[in-house]
């Protein structure tokens, strides 16, 4: 049975907007679970219900919890209005900086930027993901990704010696 407590330790670091009488479901659970339909597919409020209903005993057998029914589609759509996107951010942002520190071996760093959403990145041979998103960020509508692409890579503390790869719009002097 697979584990997910490291990545319900770092949902837990995400803010709760809800009030201490509205917090029947755990905002970690109901986020892991939210992640877990996204990643099979499900892309609406009432598909992460449904996902949650037909997968709820494994679920909760691998969790513990003892809900006595899936949150209302209500209740999610609640959830997710309320929580703000930039502390998420900030939280998945922590989170790969940490990953990116424990790379211990001197190994040669490579990334890759893209400003396309990073969907059905899968590597079939090795049966896993073949991507980590490290972070991202919105671009302004009266810019480009140049400046967004320069800034995420000092935040990312991404200096000499490491391969990063970039669209052709990037191949320019400045």
């Amino acid at each position: 049975m697979v584990t997910f407590a490291p990545l319900l330790d770092l949902l837990a670091e995400v803010p709760d907007p809800r009030r201490a009488e509205g917090k029947l479901y755990k905002l970690p659970y109901g986020l892991l679970f939210s992640i877990l339909a996204v990643v099979t597919g499900r892309n609406s409020y009432r598909g992460l219900v449904t996902f949650i209903d037909v997968h709820r005993r494994k679920l909760y057998r691998t969790s513990g919890l003892k809900w006595r029914r899936a949150p209302a589609h209500t209740a999610i759509r609640y959830i997710f209005q309320g929580i703000d996107p930039a502390k998420v951010e900030a939280v998945f942002r922590r989170r790969a900086a940490l990953l990116q520190a424990a790379r211990a071996a001197p190994v040669q760093r490579s990334l890759a930027l893209d400003s396309k959403m990073l969907r059905r990145c899968f590597d079939f041979f090795r049966d896993r993901a073949a991507a980590v998103v490290l972070a991202h960020v919105d671009i302004a509508d009266k810019s480009n990704e140049i400046p967004a692409a320069q800034m995420l890579l000092a935040e990312l503390g991404v200096g000499p010696g490491a391969i990063v790869t970039l669209d052709a719009l990037h191949c320019q002097k400045n």
